[in-house]
């Protein structure tokens, strides 16, 4: 998927704040959860998360997603991850 066809899905899907992000390599955060669902599209490098059981690597052209509340961890692989991801915050944590 293109990056304008994904933004046009974000918005068509309600999420609210839509960014691109360059990420540096980094470990893990930890198990940890978010006030707002998370769905983004890698533009290069590579992006991990672990929901349950085994982590999973996502690269370029790849979709990941987090719903809101999940306990996951993320990291970002040695080469580096530019994504472009949004997040929707739901009615009740608005």
């Amino acid at each position: 998927m293109n990056e304008r066809d994904f933004e046009q899905q974000l918005k068509n899907d309600g999420f609210q704040e839509i960014e691109y992000q360059k990420l540096d390599p980094r470990p893990g955060k930890g198990r940890h959860r978010h006030h707002f669902e998370v769905r983004g599209l890698v533009i290069s490098g590579t992006f991990v998360v672990r929901q349950t059981g085994e982590p999973i690597s996502y690269r370029a052209g790849q979709i990941f997603s987090v719903a809101e509340g999940e306990l996951h961890d993320e990291w970002i692989e040695a080469d580096g991850a530019h994504v472009l991801v949004g997040r929707k915050h739901s009615k009740a944590a608005a």
